[in-house]
């Protein structure tokens, strides 16, 4: 939405106050996405956020609205991606935990933390694991295996990153880099062949020893 103007200055965008309002999640947890903070923090007045949100929860709203897009909707979408082999698919899901732009983990930690407050949150975060552990099995169904071994590889493989996550565990890229042909060896029983591994290197900006 473009920048609005009206008797008083600039009433900002949707945009800019949902990103406001992103930033104070990450920085210090829901209770201080509030509107008068966020317009200080915007430069703009109070009255201008009723331009584009009915209140508060309308805008809680369409943090956990975006989450869900971008965390949920792009596992599911790197699970579903083409790949020659199950350790391929793999390797497409792995895209996620490397790229911010399709998963972002410092949002996932928070929007877990809310929910931590809230029940309804709560709620929508049990559905949105079984969303993405639904979609990570049908990749493993896809390529063959039977619906129980589908299942548990599945959820070996979102579980560990969720505990990644909730620890918030810290890995250099390279050191990452190097132990991901044995997280794929684990969580499909297929060794990732060269070509594939370079393929995903590649559109990292990685470049083995």
């Amino acid at each position: 939405m473009d920048q609005a103007l009206n008797d008083t200055g600039w009433r900002g965008s949707q945009e800019g106050w949902l990103e406001a309002a992103y930033h104070s999640l990450l920085e210090s947890g829901v209770d201080s996405v509030k509107i008068l903070p966020l317009a200080k923090k915007l430069n703009l007045s109070r009255t201008s956020f009723y331009w584009f949100f009915k209140d508060r929860e309308e805008l809680l709203s369409a943090l956990v609205a975006l989450w869900r897009d971008k965390n949920t909707g792009n596992i599911v979408r790197r699970a579903e991606a083409y790949a020659e082999s199950l350790a391929e698919a793999m390797l497409n899901v792995f895209d996620c935990w490397l790229d911010n732009d399709l998963f972002d983990a410092k949002f996932e930690f928070a929007v877990r933390s809310w929910a931590l407050q809230s029940n309804e949150l709560l709620a929508e975060v049990q559905q949105a694991d079984q969303i993405r552990l639904e979609a990570l099995k049908r990749m493993f169904m896809r390529f063959g295996l039977p619906e129980t071994t589908s299942d548990v590889r599945a959820r070996t493989t979102y579980l560990v990153q969720i505990g990644y996550i909730s620890m918030q565990s810290r890995e250099e890229v390279a050191v990452r880099m190097k132990r991901i042909p044995e997280y794929i060896a684990i969580y499909t029983g297929e060794v990732p062949q060269q070509r594939e591994l370079d393929r995903f290197f590649s559109r990292h900006g990685h470049k083995p020893d």
